[in-house]
C-alpha cells in the first residue's frame, strides 16, 4: 500500500516539473524583440552642467568705523533704508569724516546711536543689495574644469516653476569641499534680471559649457565601443528584416542624451538601437501564478523583464564619450 503511494506521489511530482519546463519553453519562445532605431540629426547642440544651490545678495556687508573712541554726533539713516554708495550714514561731534555707505542697498541692521562712542573696527550697520542677486551652486570635481567664468547659464527657481532666469559665470571657487570622498565646488552665477526673487529661494542651474551648431549627432546608445574603436550600427532600409552595416565612427561633443560623430556617418541615415526585450503577458503572468500557488514565495528575478530602458541603454554602450 505505501509503495504505490509513493509511486503516484513521485508520478504527480514529475508530471508537475515536466509541465513546468513546458511552460517555461512555451514563454522563451513568445519572447519577442523590438527593432529600435533613429535617424541621424543634424543640428545644434549643446552641452550643459547642473548643479543646485540658493539665491544670495551679490552684496552682503558689515560697515566698520575706521574711527576710534569718537563721539557719534547723527545717524542719518535707519534701518530698511535704502542707500547709495558714497552717501553719508554716520557723523562725529568732533568733526571727523563721517562713515559713508561702501555700496548702494539697504539698510538691514543699525546697531549704534547718537552719543555712543565708537572703536576702530566696531560693526555700526549691515548693508544688504536686495535687486543685485546671485546664485551659488555645486559643481562635481570631474565637471568642474569644464566651467569657465562668462558662461551662459539658465536658471530654474522652485518658487517660480513656469518661469526661466538668465545669468552669467562670475567666479569660481579655488578649493572644493569634500563629502563622502567627493569634492565639489562653488560656481557662483550672477543672475541678470531677479526680478521676484528672494534671498534663500532654492535654485538648479544649467551651465552652457559647449555648443556646436549644424552638428551630426546620434543617441548617445546609438554609439558601441570594441578594441577602443566606435561604431554604429546602420540600418541598409526601413524593415525589422533590414541588414546592418557597422560602421567605424569618431564622436565629439556628448550630453546625457546625445553624442556628436564627427567622422563615418551623415544625416539621414537610420542607425539601430539596442533593442527592447519583451514577454508575453499573459504566459509571464500564468506562470508566476502557478509558481506562487506553488511555492508560497514566487520565482522573482526578472523585475522588468530584463529589458534595455532608454537611459539604461546609453549608459551602457557609451555613457560619456569623446575623440
Amino acid at each position: 500500500m505505501k509503495k504505490g503511494i509513493i509511486i503516484v506521489l513521485c508520478i504527480l511530482v514529475v508530471g508537475f516539473v515536466g509541465f513546468q519546463w513546458y511552460n517555461s519553453r512555451t514563454s522563451a519562445q513568445e519572447v519577442t524583440t523590438q527593432v529600435r532605431t533613429a535617424v541621424v540629426q543634424k543640428g545644434k547642440m549643446e552641452v550643459k552642467i547642473s548643479g543646485s544651490g540658493t539665491v544670495q545678495p551679490v552684496t552682503s556687508e558689515d560697515i566698520n568705523s575706521p574711527i576710534n573712541n569718537n563721539e557719534i554726533d547723527e545717524v542719518l539713516v535707519s534701518t530698511g533704508e535704502s542707500v547709495k554708495k558714497g552717501e553719508e550714514l554716520i557723523t562725529f561731534t568732533d568733526g571727523s569724516d563721517p562713515i559713508t555707505s561702501p555700496a548702494s542697498g539697504e539698510i538691514t541692521s543699525l546697531s549704534v546711536q547718537a552719543g555712543q562712542r565708537v572703536t576702530d573696527g566696531q560693526v555700526v550697520a549691515h548693508l544688504t543689495n536686495y535687486k543685485n542677486l546671485q546664485t551659488v551652486v555645486q559643481i562635481d570635481e570631474l565637471d568642474i574644469p569644464k566651467v569657465k567664468k562668462g558662461q551662459e547659464v539658465s536658471i530654474k527657481v522652485n518658487a517660480y516653476p513656469d518661469q526661466t532666469y538668465t545669468g552669467k559665470v562670475s567666479s569660481i571657487a579655488d578649493e572644493g569641499t569634500s563629502t563622502n570622498g567627493v569634492s565639489a565646488f562653488d560656481v557662483t552665477i550672477h543672475i541678470t534680471k531677479p526680478s521676484n526673487l528672494k534671498v534663500g529661494m532654492s535654485t538648479e542651474a544649467s551651465i552652457l559649457t559647449a555648443s556646436k551648431k549644424d552638428a551630426i549627432y546620434v543617441p548617445i546608445d546609438a554609439v558601441h565601443t570594441m578594441n577602443n574603436q566606435k561604431y554604429v550600427l546602420v540600418q541598409n532600409g526601413n524593415t525589422d528584416t533590414a541588414v546592418s552595416q557597422q560602421k567605424v565612427v569618431k564622436t565629439g561633443l556628448a550630453n546625457e542624451d546625445y553624442v556628436e560623430i564627427t567622422k563615418g556617418i551623415t544625416a539621414g541615415e537610420i542607425v539601430k538601437l539596442p533593442q527592447l526585450v519583451q514577454n508575453s503577458s499573459s504566459t509571464t503572468g500564468m506562470n508566476r501564478r502557478m509558481m506562487q500557488g506553488s511555492f508560497g514565495g514566487g520565482i522573482g528575478g526578472f523585475g522588468n523583464g530584463g529589458g534595455f530602458n532608454r537611459n539604461g541603454g546609453g549608459q551602457g554602450f557609451s555613457g560619456r564619450t569623446g575623440n
